[in-house]
């Protein structure tokens, strides 16, 4: 009840990314094509994993996961961008706001360790083929993703709460497009230096072990693909790995640009772009990423159009 009392603010105002009315249509518009692409391409790539039997495999099972957290993050951040974009009401519930930035952690830190388990994947595909079926099982297959989804949700669950039981009673205003962590910690106006310090230890350790996943599959593909004699096989090998890799780079970049760095050193323009980039941009170049180059995703919607064509015939 005494923080309650203490915490004057019953909402904030998102101040968005730019105040000029001719920039904020322009944004609206491109926001708007890039989540329909977003909803489009992430629900069609769940669809055709779903559908197609040829496609229930570890791999797929871990890329329809991707494409559902890729779905759920911008529906949590983008619509209430373009509501802000198109209309004079930037305000948001005390609620609201926490509630989006316990979705923005969870699906972040959710996202960040599927990453990690794609990539263990790979590494069992390649670096140990004719085991594969056998470590990559079903109970494997689900015991990691049940993994990721609960630390996702534990390390959500901390930073809401350190940072909800913080005092705001200087200003609402946060100068960012949502409620992010680095924007709400500048409002508070009682000392959040070990929040900042629990933030960090959080996330840079599930970065750490992420990335040290990633890494050591990695190289011991690499390892492993430099012993291959043909050159059809090496660019097989790295053809299955050049999707995941180009989507780990893109993601890990722009997350550690933005948040593995002290919160003094945070700059409005340069981190509001990176925040454009993994918030809105990177859930709709995902589904790009893991179709345009893939050939059993491209050979599956095949199927399925066939399968259409056939059922109409039979009618």
């Amino acid at each position: 009840m005494d923080r309650r009392n203490n915490t004057h603010v019953s909402d904030f105002i998102l101040m968005g990314l730019t105040e000029s009315e001719e920039i904020q249509l322009v944004l609206c518009i491109i926001f708007l094509i890039i989540y329909l692409i977003s909803v489009l391409g992430n629900t069609g790539m769940i669809l055709i994993i779903h559908l197609d039997l040829q496609l229930h495999t570890p791999m797929y099972f871990f890329l329809s996961h991707l494409s559902f957290l890729d779905l759920t993050y911008s529906t949590a951040i983008t619509p209430k961008t373009l509501q802000n974009l198109l209309t004079s009401m930037k305000h948001i519930s005390y609620i609201s706001c926490f509630t989006q930035m316990y979705f923005f952690i969870f699906l972040g830190t959710t996202e960040c360790l599927l990453l990690s388990s794609m990539a263990y994947d790979r590494y069992v595909a390649i670096c140990n083929p004719l085991h594969y079926p056998v470590v990559m099982s079903k109970r494997l297959c689900c015991s990691l993703i049940f993994g990721v989804y609960f630390i996702g949700f534990t390390e959500s669950i901390a930073n809401v709460l350190f940072i909800s039981r913080l005092d705001f009673c200087d200003s609402n205003v946060i100068h960012h497009f949502f409620c992010d962590t680095s924007p709400i910690l500048d409002l508070s106006c009682t000392d959040t230096h070990g929040v900042e310090i629990m933030i960090f230890i959080l996330a840079g350790s599930t970065l750490m072990i992420s990335l040290i996943t990633i890494s050591v599959s990695y190289l011991s593909i690499l390892a492993t693909v430099l012993k291959i004699t043909s050159t059809s096989g090496k660019r097989k090998a790295f053809s299955t790995c050049a999707s995941h890799l180009l989507g780990v780079t893109i993601f890990y970049g722009t997350t550690i640009f933005t948040y593995l760095k002290p919160r003094k050193s945070y700059t409005l323009g340069k981190d509001q772009v990176a925040s454009v980039f993994y918030t809105i941009v990177i859930p709709m170049l995902n589904p790009l990423i893991y179709s345009l180059r893939n050939k059993e995703v491209k050979n599956a919607l095949i199927r399925l159009r066939q399968k259409r064509q056939d059922f109409r015939q039979l009618k």
